[in-house]
């Protein structure tokens, strides 16, 4: 019984990857085409690519954090980034899993399931967008989209060239890039954090000199701000309800000079651990906000 159940379904599925090999002009009969990405940043990349994921993680939270991509309802949710969903992942029979090296953990479970790729975006003390452009060129060759590839990473260039010669005349003041805690902390992001990195691609200088701080709670002080009353202080993200109205009523936060000064600017919520597209995202919201509020008067 279960045999005679079994053939239907395998011919169904040949058949259909048969039929969409003959209609991609560009594939390979070795290229992937059911991707399943465990990892966020890989995701962005493989929508970057123009390739739809059968399935994903978290993909609640990602609409919301993330926004970008826009992803179609049809993609399966395999639950927590940290503890996927095996079994339906098996049942999904993806030719290629996507994930990065945070999960190391799990590589034998998941390659016993189907290939994968792993790629690295985040490593502290190293400035993570160079590894992000690199990661579409590698997947792009993977998936037999090196044209694609090569036409997107353009694309960026172009894109990152126009928004700083937007933010030229701005370019004097320093920014603090961070996220609020709670009404006495926040999270900075320096440098080696893909906000950092694209800061300085922007031509903007960074007033956090350190290094990005990543931990549950929030762990600078926001008196940790007054370091430069010069700068201008840009909160990346939603600010947490139980912290916007103590916020607004904190001594400390509306002494700090960029606060007196009205230097504040905030921004929609983007994907701090994201790849090209909250890169992007995050360039494009900074720029709009900082045109808009022109600092120059």
């Amino acid at each position: 019984m279960n045999a005679r159940r079994s053939g239907p379904s395998i011919s169904r599925r040949e058949l259909l990857l048969g039929a969409a090999l003959l209609l991609a002009p560009n594939a390979r009969a070795d290229v992937p085409l059911r991707i399943a990405s465990i990892d966020w940043a890989m995701l962005e990349t493989l929508c970057a690519l123009g390739v739809v994921p059968i399935a994903a993680t978290e993909l609640i939270q990602f609409r919301s954090d993330a926004v970008e991509p826009a992803l179609p309802a049809d993609v399966v949710d395999l639950g927590l980034r940290g503890s996927p969903n095996f079994e339906l992942l098996h049942l999904l029979r993806p030719d290629l899993i996507l994930i990065s090296p945070f999960y190391v953990r799990h590589e034998a479970a998941l390659s016993r399931i189907a290939p994968i790729l792993s790629l690295p975006f985040y490593v502290r003390g190293e400035p993570p967008f160079e590894k992000a452009l690199a990661a579409v060129k590698t997947l792009g060759e993977r998936l037999g989209r090196g044209e694609k590839a090569q036409a997107v990473l353009e694309e960026i260039a172009t894109e990152i060239a126009g928004y700083r010669q937007a933010l030229a005349p701005f370019a004097d003041r320093p920014t603090y890039l961070v996220n609020i805690g709670d009404a006495r902390h926040v999270r900075v992001f320096g440098f080696d954090s893909m906000f950092g990195d694209m800061l300085a691609r922007l031509g903007l200088p960074n007033a956090w000199t350190d290094g990005s701080r990543f931990t549950f709670a929030a762990p600078v002080p926001i008196e940790k701000l007054a370091g430069n009353p010069d700068a201008r202080i840009v909160v990346v993200s939603d600010v947490p309800v139980e912290a916007r109205s103590s916020l607004k009523a904190s001594i400390i936060w509306n002494t700090l000079e960029p606060v007196r000064k009205g230097r504040v600017i905030y921004l929609a919520n983007v994907n701090p651990y994201g790849g090209v597209t909250a890169g992007l995202r995050f360039a494009r919201l900074l720029t709009e906000a900082i045109v808009a509020g022109d600092e120059r008067g």
